[in-house]
């Protein structure tokens, strides 16, 4: 989900026609898909090569595999050679798969999508009811989605970016956790963050990005878009 919304906001920045996303431009949808597809795949290359995951999904095979009494780490193709090669292998038969459904139903994909917007929405917003329900079996967050629906509905209107919203509900509380430990780490010196080369090298690209909007030059030229 990061790589898809950070991929689209990436596509409607570079576009010659921003005003155009949100209505099936190819480039909105083929781009996000892509950087979806490459994500999941290379979501196993920190969770088999160093344990760490890299999202829910990862989380869980790596409770499953330390269920199953397989560490995953440096030393999981030496000792399970059989357990790697077949995740490697899956990849391959997946995607094989993917084409074989995709091509020969491409027709079926398309009349789904000719679905009237009148029977869609209520079937998108029942889903969305009961996901939120069956979660904890709390009607309160039933009444936290609808209420986060209203206010994302006037984000939307007010032409506000999802994807940074996204990030920083997926991604804030691993960045808080790492923040306290980093300063814990520095005896809560902010300075700490700059001793080390790599932490170094990563802080001045991310201050770079940060400033690189504010920069006349840099956004002077950005096409205009039609209100």
């Amino acid at each position: 989900m990061i790589a898809s919304f950070a991929s689209y906001a990436v596509e409607k920045r570079v576009s010659k026609h921003p005003e155009k996303f949100g209505t099936g431009m190819i480039e909105g949808v083929a781009g996000p898909e892509a950087a979806n597809n490459a994500a999941t795949g290379g979501a196993f290359v920190p969770l088999l090569t160093l344990g760490i995951p890299s999202n829910a999904v990862m989380a869980l095979l790596l409770g499953a595999l330390i269920i199953y009494g397989v560490q995953p780490g440096p030393r999981l193709v030496a000792e399970h050679p059989q357990l790697f090669w077949g995740v490697v292998a899956s990849m391959y038969v997946g995607n094989v798969m993917l084409l074989v459904l995709n091509l020969p139903l491409i027709g079926m994909w398309v009349q789904i999508l000719k679905v009237p917007y009148p029977i869609l929405f209520p079937l998108i917003l029942l889903f969305c009811l009961i996901g939120a329900y069956s979660l904890n079996n709390s009607i309160t967050e039933i009444g936290i989605m609808i209420l986060f629906g209203v206010l994302g509905y006037f984000l939307k209107k007010l032409e506000y970016e999802p994807a940074p919203l996204i990030l920083a509900l997926v991604l804030g509380p691993m960045m808080e956790l790492s923040f306290r430990q980093s300063l814990a780490m520095g005896d809560g010196n902010l300075l700490f963050f700059f001793t080390r080369p790599i932490s170094a090298i990563i802080m001045v690209i991310a201050i770079f990005f940060l400033v690189l909007p504010l920069i006349p030059g840099v956004t002077k030229n950005k096409p205009a878009v039609d209100l």
